[in-house]
Protein backbone atom coordinates (compact mmCIF):
# COMPACT_ATOMS: atom_id res chain seq x y z
CA UNK A 1 0.00 0.00 0.00
CA UNK A 2 1.52 3.28 -1.16
CA UNK A 3 0.66 5.16 2.04
CA UNK A 4 3.01 2.86 3.94
CA UNK A 5 5.90 3.20 1.48
CA UNK A 6 8.83 5.51 2.16
CA UNK A 7 12.05 6.74 0.64
CA UNK A 8 15.21 7.23 2.67
CA UNK A 9 16.65 10.73 2.66
CA UNK A 10 20.42 11.19 2.50
CA UNK A 11 20.59 11.31 6.32
CA UNK A 12 18.56 8.11 6.67
CA UNK A 13 15.27 9.77 7.66
CA UNK A 14 12.26 7.99 6.17
CA UNK A 15 9.89 10.18 4.12
CA UNK A 16 6.52 8.82 2.93
CA UNK A 17 6.27 8.57 -0.86
CA UNK A 18 2.79 10.10 -0.95
CA UNK A 19 1.88 13.24 0.94
CA UNK A 20 -0.95 15.71 1.25
CA UNK A 21 -0.30 19.10 -0.27
CA UNK A 22 -2.10 21.95 1.51
CA UNK A 23 -1.55 24.83 -0.93
CA UNK A 24 -4.69 27.03 -1.09
CA UNK A 25 -6.37 25.21 1.80
CA UNK A 26 -7.48 28.04 4.13
CA UNK A 27 -6.08 28.02 7.65
CA UNK A 28 -9.52 27.45 9.14
CA UNK A 29 -10.00 24.31 7.01
CA UNK A 30 -6.47 22.92 7.27
CA UNK A 31 -6.90 21.08 10.59
CA UNK A 32 -9.89 19.11 9.31
CA UNK A 33 -8.05 18.29 6.08
CA UNK A 34 -5.08 16.95 8.03
CA UNK A 35 -7.29 14.90 10.32
CA UNK A 36 -9.19 13.46 7.35
CA UNK A 37 -5.96 12.58 5.57
CA UNK A 38 -4.36 10.90 8.56
CA UNK A 39 -7.56 8.92 9.17
CA UNK A 40 -7.19 7.56 5.62
CA UNK A 41 -3.58 6.56 6.27
CA UNK A 42 -1.62 9.60 5.09
CA UNK A 43 1.51 10.21 7.14
CA UNK A 44 3.06 13.11 5.21
CA UNK A 45 1.70 16.67 5.28
CA UNK A 46 3.23 19.52 3.25
CA UNK A 47 2.69 23.19 4.06
CA UNK A 48 4.62 26.47 3.79
CA UNK A 49 4.89 29.85 5.43
CA UNK A 50 3.48 31.35 2.22
CA UNK A 51 0.34 29.20 2.41
CA UNK A 52 -0.84 30.98 5.56
CA UNK A 53 -2.13 27.74 7.06
CA UNK A 54 0.69 26.50 9.28
CA UNK A 55 -1.42 27.04 12.42
CA UNK A 56 -4.26 24.92 11.04
CA UNK A 57 -1.90 22.22 9.83
CA UNK A 58 -0.19 22.09 13.20
CA UNK A 59 -3.56 21.88 14.96
CA UNK A 60 -4.52 18.96 12.73
CA UNK A 61 -1.25 17.15 13.43
CA UNK A 62 -1.67 17.63 17.18
CA UNK A 63 -5.34 16.59 17.15
CA UNK A 64 -5.21 13.64 14.72
CA UNK A 65 -4.63 11.07 17.46
CA UNK A 66 -1.33 9.80 16.11
CA UNK A 67 2.00 9.96 17.93
CA UNK A 68 3.93 12.99 16.67
CA UNK A 69 6.72 10.83 15.24
CA UNK A 70 4.28 9.07 12.92
CA UNK A 71 3.41 12.19 10.91
CA UNK A 72 6.05 13.71 8.60
CA UNK A 73 5.50 17.47 8.43
CA UNK A 74 7.19 19.76 5.90
CA UNK A 75 7.13 23.54 5.82
CA UNK A 76 8.99 26.08 3.69
CA UNK A 77 10.97 29.21 4.49
CA UNK A 78 9.38 32.12 2.65
CA UNK A 79 10.98 32.89 -0.70
CA UNK A 80 11.66 36.45 0.43
CA UNK A 81 13.87 35.39 3.37
CA UNK A 82 17.28 35.89 1.77
CA UNK A 83 19.40 36.63 4.84
CA UNK A 84 20.36 34.54 7.85
CA UNK A 85 18.31 36.31 10.51
CA UNK A 86 15.02 36.44 8.60
CA UNK A 87 15.33 32.77 7.64
CA UNK A 88 16.26 31.69 11.17
CA UNK A 89 13.48 33.76 12.73
CA UNK A 90 10.97 32.36 10.25
CA UNK A 91 11.83 28.79 11.24
CA UNK A 92 11.18 29.64 14.89
CA UNK A 93 7.98 31.34 13.77
CA UNK A 94 6.81 28.22 11.96
CA UNK A 95 7.46 26.09 15.02
CA UNK A 96 5.47 28.52 17.16
CA UNK A 97 2.56 28.76 14.72
CA UNK A 98 2.34 24.99 14.35
CA UNK A 99 2.72 24.32 18.05
CA UNK A 100 5.26 21.57 17.33
CA UNK A 101 8.51 20.73 19.08
CA UNK A 102 10.17 20.04 15.74
CA UNK A 103 9.41 20.09 12.01
CA UNK A 104 10.37 17.00 10.04
CA UNK A 105 11.63 18.96 7.07
CA UNK A 106 12.14 22.64 6.30
CA UNK A 107 12.97 23.80 2.80
CA UNK A 108 13.70 27.09 1.02
CA UNK A 109 10.55 27.80 -1.00
CA UNK A 110 12.26 29.42 -3.99
CA UNK A 111 15.73 30.54 -5.08
CA UNK A 112 14.31 34.02 -5.76
CA UNK A 113 11.62 36.10 -4.06
CA UNK A 114 8.30 35.44 -5.82
CA UNK A 115 8.11 38.98 -7.19
CA UNK A 116 11.42 38.39 -9.00
CA UNK A 117 11.08 34.66 -9.78
CA UNK A 118 13.87 33.50 -12.13
CA UNK A 119 15.14 37.07 -11.98
CA UNK A 120 18.10 38.60 -10.16
CA UNK A 121 21.12 37.18 -8.36
CA UNK A 122 20.25 35.91 -4.89
CA UNK A 123 23.17 33.51 -4.54
CA UNK A 124 24.53 35.06 -1.36
CA UNK A 125 21.06 35.29 0.18
CA UNK A 126 20.37 31.64 -0.55
CA UNK A 127 23.65 30.61 1.06
CA UNK A 128 22.71 32.65 4.14
CA UNK A 129 19.24 31.13 4.32
CA UNK A 130 20.80 27.69 3.91
CA UNK A 131 23.12 28.32 6.87
CA UNK A 132 20.03 29.11 8.94
CA UNK A 133 18.54 25.76 7.92
CA UNK A 134 21.78 23.95 8.73
CA UNK A 135 21.84 25.53 12.19
CA UNK A 136 18.17 24.66 12.80
CA UNK A 137 18.99 21.09 11.78
CA UNK A 138 21.99 20.99 14.15
CA UNK A 139 19.78 22.33 16.95
CA UNK A 140 17.19 19.58 16.41
CA UNK A 141 14.48 22.03 15.37
CA UNK A 142 14.15 20.22 12.04
CA UNK A 143 14.98 16.64 11.07
CA UNK A 144 15.80 17.27 7.41
CA UNK A 145 16.44 20.26 5.13
CA UNK A 146 16.03 20.94 1.45
CA UNK A 147 14.97 23.37 -1.26
CA UNK A 148 12.16 23.97 -3.72
CA UNK A 149 12.05 25.27 -7.31
CA UNK A 150 15.86 25.14 -7.52
CA UNK A 151 17.54 24.63 -10.89
CA UNK A 152 21.01 23.05 -11.20
CA UNK A 153 22.78 26.43 -11.00
CA UNK A 154 20.85 27.28 -7.83
CA UNK A 155 21.81 23.93 -6.34
CA UNK A 156 25.46 24.36 -7.33
CA UNK A 157 25.49 27.61 -5.39
CA UNK A 158 24.40 25.82 -2.21
CA UNK A 159 26.62 22.80 -2.80
CA UNK A 160 29.67 25.05 -3.24
CA UNK A 161 29.72 26.06 0.42
CA UNK A 162 27.29 23.94 2.43
CA UNK A 163 28.02 21.80 5.47
CA UNK A 164 24.95 19.67 4.73
CA UNK A 165 23.74 18.95 1.21
CA UNK A 166 20.08 19.61 0.37
CA UNK A 167 18.13 16.41 0.93
CA UNK A 168 15.20 17.25 -1.36
CA UNK A 169 14.28 19.57 -4.21
CA UNK A 170 10.52 20.10 -4.49
CA UNK A 171 9.55 21.09 -8.03
CA UNK A 172 6.58 21.37 -10.37
CA UNK A 173 6.49 17.95 -12.02
CA UNK A 174 3.71 16.22 -13.89
CA UNK A 175 2.87 14.40 -17.11
CA UNK A 176 3.93 16.71 -19.99
CA UNK A 177 6.22 18.70 -17.67
CA UNK A 178 9.16 16.45 -16.83
CA UNK A 179 12.62 18.00 -16.66
CA UNK A 180 14.71 14.87 -17.11
CA UNK A 181 17.99 16.77 -16.90
CA UNK A 182 17.01 18.21 -13.49
CA UNK A 183 15.85 14.78 -12.30
CA UNK A 184 19.15 13.23 -13.35
CA UNK A 185 21.16 16.02 -11.76
CA UNK A 186 19.38 15.65 -8.43
CA UNK A 187 19.71 11.88 -8.51
CA UNK A 188 23.46 12.16 -9.11
CA UNK A 189 23.74 14.52 -6.13
CA UNK A 190 21.72 12.25 -3.84
CA UNK A 191 18.88 14.79 -3.69
CA UNK A 192 15.36 13.33 -3.62
CA UNK A 193 12.91 15.12 -5.90
CA UNK A 194 9.40 15.93 -4.67
CA UNK A 195 6.64 16.56 -7.22
CA UNK A 196 4.18 19.29 -6.36
CA UNK A 197 1.02 19.75 -8.45
CA UNK A 198 1.40 16.24 -9.97
CA UNK A 199 -2.10 16.61 -11.46
CA UNK A 200 -1.08 19.89 -13.16
CA UNK A 201 -3.39 22.03 -11.00
CA UNK A 202 -6.24 19.78 -12.16
CA UNK A 203 -5.68 20.51 -15.85
CA UNK A 204 -4.34 16.99 -16.50
CA UNK A 205 -7.80 15.63 -15.76
CA UNK A 206 -9.07 17.38 -18.91
CA UNK A 207 -6.37 15.94 -21.20
CA UNK A 208 -7.78 13.34 -23.60
CA UNK A 209 -4.54 11.38 -23.90
CA UNK A 210 -4.18 11.17 -20.13
CA UNK A 211 -7.79 10.15 -19.61
CA UNK A 212 -7.47 7.49 -22.34
CA UNK A 213 -4.33 6.08 -20.74
CA UNK A 214 -6.04 6.03 -17.34
CA UNK A 215 -8.96 4.09 -18.84
CA UNK A 216 -6.50 1.54 -20.22
CA UNK A 217 -5.30 0.86 -16.66
CA UNK A 218 -8.77 1.06 -15.15
CA UNK A 219 -7.80 3.94 -12.86
CA UNK A 220 -8.75 7.58 -12.48
CA UNK A 221 -6.75 10.20 -14.42
CA UNK A 222 -5.61 11.61 -11.06
CA UNK A 223 -4.28 8.20 -10.00
CA UNK A 224 -2.40 7.85 -13.29
CA UNK A 225 -0.80 11.26 -12.79
CA UNK A 226 0.28 10.42 -9.25
CA UNK A 227 1.57 6.99 -10.25
CA UNK A 228 3.57 8.64 -13.03
CA UNK A 229 5.61 10.80 -10.67
CA UNK A 230 6.05 7.87 -8.27
CA UNK A 231 7.43 5.76 -11.15
CA UNK A 232 10.01 8.52 -11.66
CA UNK A 233 11.23 7.91 -8.11
CA UNK A 234 9.83 11.12 -6.69
CA UNK A 235 7.56 12.03 -3.79
CA UNK A 236 3.99 12.86 -4.88
CA UNK A 237 2.27 15.82 -3.20
CA UNK A 238 -1.25 16.18 -4.59
CA UNK A 239 -3.28 18.97 -2.99
CA UNK A 240 -6.87 18.48 -1.84
CA UNK A 241 -9.13 19.16 1.11
CA UNK A 242 -11.70 16.62 -0.11
CA UNK A 243 -11.51 13.22 1.67
CA UNK A 244 -12.94 11.50 -1.42
CA UNK A 245 -10.12 12.89 -3.53
CA UNK A 246 -7.58 11.96 -0.84
CA UNK A 247 -8.79 8.37 -1.07
CA UNK A 248 -8.72 8.40 -4.87
CA UNK A 249 -5.21 9.89 -4.90
CA UNK A 250 -3.95 7.00 -2.75
CA UNK A 251 -5.36 4.34 -5.10
CA UNK A 252 -2.10 4.03 -6.98
CA UNK A 253 -1.01 0.46 -6.26
CA UNK A 254 -0.44 -0.39 -9.92
CA UNK A 255 2.48 -0.08 -12.33
CA UNK A 256 2.71 1.84 -15.59
CA UNK A 257 4.35 -0.04 -18.46
CA UNK A 258 7.73 1.53 -19.40
CA UNK A 259 6.53 2.14 -22.96
CA UNK A 260 3.51 4.00 -21.62
CA UNK A 261 5.75 6.00 -19.30
CA UNK A 262 7.71 7.15 -22.37
CA UNK A 263 4.48 8.11 -24.14
CA UNK A 264 3.32 10.13 -21.14
CA UNK A 265 6.72 11.78 -20.79
CA UNK A 266 6.58 12.93 -24.40
CA UNK A 267 3.10 14.45 -24.32
CA UNK A 268 3.08 18.10 -25.40
CA UNK A 269 3.04 20.61 -22.55
CA UNK A 270 -0.30 21.59 -21.08
CA UNK A 271 -0.82 25.06 -22.54
CA UNK A 272 -2.67 26.62 -19.62
CA UNK A 273 -3.13 26.00 -15.91
CA UNK A 274 -6.34 28.04 -15.91
CA UNK A 275 -6.55 30.27 -12.84
CA UNK A 276 -3.04 29.13 -11.83
CA UNK A 277 -1.41 30.10 -15.15
CA UNK A 278 0.31 33.20 -13.76
CA UNK A 279 3.25 31.50 -12.05
CA UNK A 280 4.38 32.05 -9.42
CA UNK A 281 1.02 32.70 -7.82
CA UNK A 282 2.65 34.20 -4.72
CA UNK A 283 4.15 37.05 -6.75
CA UNK A 284 0.93 39.03 -6.77
CA UNK A 285 1.25 39.47 -10.54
Amino acid sequence: MILKETYALANGVAIPKLGLGTWFIPDEQAAEAVKAATALGYRHIDTAQAYGNEAGVGEGVRACGLPREQVFVTSKVAAEAKDYDSAANSIDGSLAKMGLDYIDMMIIHSPQPWADFRGGDYAEGNRAAWRALEDAYAAGKVKAIGVSNFLPDDLENILSSCRIKPMVNQVLLHISNTDRALLDYCKNQGILVEAYSPIAHGEALKNEQITAMAAKYGVSPAALCIRYVLELGTVALPKTADPAHMKENAAVDFLIDPADMEKLMRLPPIESYGEFSCFPVFSGK
